[in-house]
């Protein structure tokens, strides 16, 4: 009888366990986009800097690259932002995000085509739209943040 018990409270212990899931600073744990998202904001901050400075355009290029390839295996992923709406608008959300993921792309395939013409005026300028379609997309897409 005790090895029974034993054993659903495992059962439930391991069902519940990653429902509850936080990290050792209390957040909940992150999740495979969020983590493609936080390497594509890493590169564009670093892009931002310099964007404007040609004798960096090799390191742009491949900090644009490395977004293309974190953006592209995005669109195949589903925000957890979809879990808080009703079951009948769940497809159009992650549809919604799929298509402003595939614009994205397509400002990232500018982007790169600029530095590879060594055209850093258009490619500020592309980074500029790149940061309004990120905050757009974080406004609508992205979960609110609990506060601590």
């Amino acid at each position: 009888m005790k090895i029974r018990l034993s054993l659903i409270a495992l059962a439930c212990s391991l069902v519940i366990a990653p429902i509850f899931a936080q990290n050792k600073e209390g957040k909940e744990e992150e999740t495979e986009l969020a983590s493609k998202m936080d390497k594509m904001g890493s590169a564009f901050r670093a892009l931002r800097r310099q964007a404007a400075d040609p004798t960096k355009n090799a390191d742009s290029l491949a900090k644009v690259v490395a977004m293309r390839q974190e953006a592209q295996a995005s669109m195949n992923l589903e925000p957890i932002k979809k879990l808080d709406l009703p079951a009948g608008e769940q497809a159009a959300f992650v549809k919604n995000y799929q298509a402003e993921m595939k614009k994205f792309v397509g400002l990232i395939e500018k982007l790169e085509a600029a530095f590879k013409a060594n055209n850093n005026d258009e490619a500020t300028k592309i980074l500029g739209m790149m940061g309004d379609a990120q905050k757009a997309g974080h406004k609508e897409f992205q979960k609110k943040k609990k506060k601590a």
